[in-house]
């Protein structure tokens, strides 16, 4: 039963059936079937990438994008997007464009009535009163899309092309300070550094709760303000290959955290362990320890939620590859008991401890459980042996210890004594 499970786990990483030609692979598959990567785990040198930080941050780069324009066609969420130093430039660069586009067409009027020309004649009528060059033109225009209105500069009566140049000027300067301002405002406001207060665990564990192997993590939030309607999901990152031989890099498998049951809605007011069982709809159903350490996985979690204080929704993000999950461990308690209130230390949040827990697959596990073999099976959390191995042991030892009838009891009472 071990050989036959190990063997449709490792199905899911060979490839087979592939098109004779090279050249119609792609090239990610291509460097997988290249990449002995058994030899690879034997000496350490595997190479790994993972799929998102710690922080939340995705490794993915979007190259070769032929169709740009439709980055312009969303120009607001693009300037909301870019860094502060592009955005705070092209803010600048904005308004300065502007102001001297307009400047320009000042001074055009200007130039074209003859103002200039009469620059100091008592009797002649200009467009725009004491206007002289480009330099004054320029701030009058600044004057006018900002409605500083110092008074010295000023249009007169006799020039409706001015007049018609300052209605499209005051439209047009209202708008882009409704866009620019918007924009400052929306990437201002933006909830990425309130994600930075919400904590995940730097490793996930795999050990028994409620008689069932489960895999948990731990989320926590340091901000006493509440995060209101929070959820968690996470996914399962793991390249495969279908039964038609399509290879799948970083196909995203569900991973139920209590969907079911709405236990991924979160009251997150002190930190939380989210537990998913594996089951038969687990990805993790056929896995055992020993198999963890040859798998390549990564199971991406994300916390999404509103900030209370703006109602913006809040999402955090972090990972946990296949070398970060501990077999047989659990979370060290962090929530304490004082005098009138709770006390949740930090300095424990991510600390982990041993614990009995059997080194088979979960499904070989329920098989045992359902049979009556899980008696006295509770091996020692650093044994890396399989079920069978284990198995075969603890019947030779109850065939020479134990008579039949003396195997009473359950494995739970067993690991309490």
């Amino acid at each position: 039963m071990v050989g036959a499970s190990r063997n449709a786990m490792s199905q899911d990483m060979e490839i087979g059936g592939l098109p004779r030609d090279p050249k119609k692979i792609p090239k990610q598959a291509r460097d997988y079937i290249a990449t002995d990567h058994t030899r690879l785990l034997a000496e350490g040198k595997k190479p790994r990438q993972r799929y998102m930080e710690k922080s939340g941050k995705c490794n993915v780069h979007h190259g070769n994008v032929q169709e740009t324009y439709r980055y312009l066609s969303d120009l607001f969420t693009t300037l909301v997007d870019l860094k502060w130093r592009f955005n705070l430039l092209v803010f600048t660069m904005v308004y300065t464009i502007t102001w001297l586009f307009f400047g320009f067409i000042w001074w055009l009027i200007a130039y074209i009535r003859g103002d200039l020309d009469h620059v100091g004649d008592q009797e002649w009528i200009p467009c725009v009163e004491n206007l002289s060059g480009f330099v004054s033109a320029f701030l009058f225009s600044i004057e006018t899309e900002t409605t500083i209105g110092y008074g010295f500069r000023v249009i007169t009566e006799k020039c409706p092309e001015g007049i018609v140049l300052l209605l499209v000027q005051a439209i047009l300067g209202s708008i882009v300070n409704a866009f620019m301002v918007g924009c400052m405002f929306v990437k201002i406001s933006q909830p990425k550094k309130r994600a930075e207060t919400l904590m995940f665990s730097n490793h996930a564990v795999i050990s028994m709760r409620d008689d069932k192997l489960c895999l948990m993590f731990r989320v926590g939030d340091l901000r006493n303000s509440h995060i209101v309607e929070a959820s968690i999901r996470a996914k399962l990152i793991k390249s495969r290959q279908t039964k038609e031989g399509e290879f799948i890099p970083l196909n995203q498998t569900d991973i139920n955290v209590g969907f079911d049951t709405g236990d991924d809605r979160l009251f997150l007011v002190s930190p939380l362990i989210i537990s998913h069982e594996i089951n038969e709809k687990s990805p993790f159903w056929e896995m055992s320890r020993a198999q963890l350490g040859q798998e390549e996985f990564e199971v991406v979690v994300i916390l999404e939620g509103m900030v209370e204080a703006t109602g913006m929704t809040c999402q955090a993000r972090s990972s946990y590859m296949d070398t970060e999950v501990l077999w047989g461990h659990r979370f060290t308690p962090v929530l304490t008991l004082e005098k009138g209130f709770y006390e949740v230390d930090y300095n424990t949040f991510h600390d982990t401890y041993e614990t009995n827990t059997p080194s088979c697959c979960a499904k070989e596990l329920a098989e045992m459980k359902r049979e009556g073999r899980l008696l006295q099976f509770l091996p020692s959390p650093p044994l890396p042996e399989g079920c069978a191995e284990a198995e075969l042991k603890v019947e030779a030892e109850q065939d020479r210890e134990d008579p039949p009838e003396a195997l009473g009891g359950s494995w739970e009472n067993t690991g309490s004594q």
